[in-house]
């Protein structure tokens, strides 16, 4: 006779469609139920998209199958419908908080911290509750730039309360842990910190919150996914195209996750040189385009390298709030007045369509006294 173990070890060879890890890892098996000589099996997945269901559920009664055992297996998707729906879940976690926008990219080394730091400031400025989640665990950077890296969070209850900075709200690994310590965790337990820093922070009723995700597009990602309805993604790169290429895998992952894609951000595109004011492409321009037109996402901005991003990032002073003469900060401004409109076009549609999703021009609030 076998055992519910015996159905777990062969479930766990079932890989979730489009991903690495098994359905067991990801933790969507939900209930094995041993009666009669049968296994009755329940599944409960992230995705609205039958074609998902389907195949989860052949896979998973194949390998029980062969391994010699009889089963029913069930599978539950949600039930909002799939072209509504901002993400792939309808649950909530941290249901206080209006809009949630990930920020993305297919590598490190791209900018996407900064460009985190700086499209938040800008939203804030135009009066809107704005708030930002480091969910890069491995390199939580976000203390650092803003000013905050000697904080720590004040504990209410069983939860923690977020720190706020140039009047945003923050929490990040790296106000919880030493200065320089490692982290080696397996992917289980990135899942259940991710979930963590959203259920078990006290943030305010906010109108966006800025998550700032781990390079690549992994358990992170899908934990996000599967937590809260992720209102729209931008992706960061950068004009190389080894840079470029990594960018694919983080657009086609908003695209199985059913997360509308706000748009690219290229970081990089040209330099400016601080004593003629002279812009030079040493990493190429623009190359970002055609990649946009693929995936039907446009260019949210064109950030240069300039001095002052640099020294702002390391000082904990940002380019949105010092220096507001800035190309740079003109740029993030622009940026962050269309992921507003996205947002707010969105959510009157009433879920994530990216076919109606348009670039847009109008200049922020933040740029338009420039």
């Amino acid at each position: 006779m076998f055992k519910q173990d015996d159905v777990k070890k062969l479930l766990s060879s079932v890989k979730y469609p489009e991903f690495e890890k098994d359905i067991v890892t990801f933790g969507f098996v939900k209930n094995i139920e041993i009666k009669d000589k049968k296994a009755f099996v329940d599944i409960s997945i992230v995705s609205a998209n039958p074609n998902i269901a389907k195949k989860v559920q052949e896979d998973a009664s194949n390998a029980l199958n062969k391994g010699g055992i009889s089963a029913e297996v069930r599978v539950e998707q949600p039930k909002i419908p799939e072209q509504k729906s901002n993400s792939q879940s309808n649950k909530n976690i941290a249901s206080n908080i209006k809009n949630f926008v990930m920020v993305s990219s297919g590598k490190g080394g791209v900018g996407k911290s900064t460009t985190t730091v700086n499209l938040a400031l800008c939203l804030s400025k135009q009066g809107k509750k704005v708030g930002i989640l480091d969910a890069d665990i491995y390199g939580p950077n976000i203390p650092r730039m803003l000013g905050i890296t000697d904080s720590k969070p004040i504990i209410l209850g069983e939860k923690l309360k977020p720190i706020t900075a140039y009047g945003i709200e923050m929490m990040s690994m790296g106000v919880l842990m030493t200065e320089g310590q490692s982290l080696i965790w397996r992917g289980a337990m990135i899942m259940r910190a991710v979930e963590q820093l959203l259920r078990d922070v006290l943030w305010s009723d906010l109108d966006v919150l800025f998550i700032d995700m781990p390079p690549g597009t992994g358990d992170a990602q899908l934990t996000l996914a599967q937590s809260v309805p992720v209102t729209c993604g931008v992706c960061v790169t950068t004009p190389q195209t080894v840079a470029l290429d990594d960018a694919k895998r983080s657009l086609d992952m908003f695209r199985k996750l059913h997360i509308p894609v706000a748009g690219i951000i290229e970081n990089m595109s040209g330099f400016i040189c601080s004593d003629c004011g002279k812009e030079y492409e040493i990493f190429g321009k623009n190359s970002a385009k055609e990649l946009a037109e693929e995936y039907n996402a446009p260019i949210l901005a064109n950030i240069p390298i300039e001095l002052c991003i640099r020294e702002g990032s390391d000082e904990g002073k940002p380019v949105a709030i010092f220096n507001e003469e800035a190309i740079s900060f003109k740029r993030y401004a622009d940026a962050a007045n269309k992921i507003l409109q996205t947002i707010e076009q969105i959510n009157k549609n009433g879920g994530g369509d990216n076919s109606k999703i348009q670039p847009t021009s109008t200049n922020s609030a933040c740029s338009a006294k420039k």
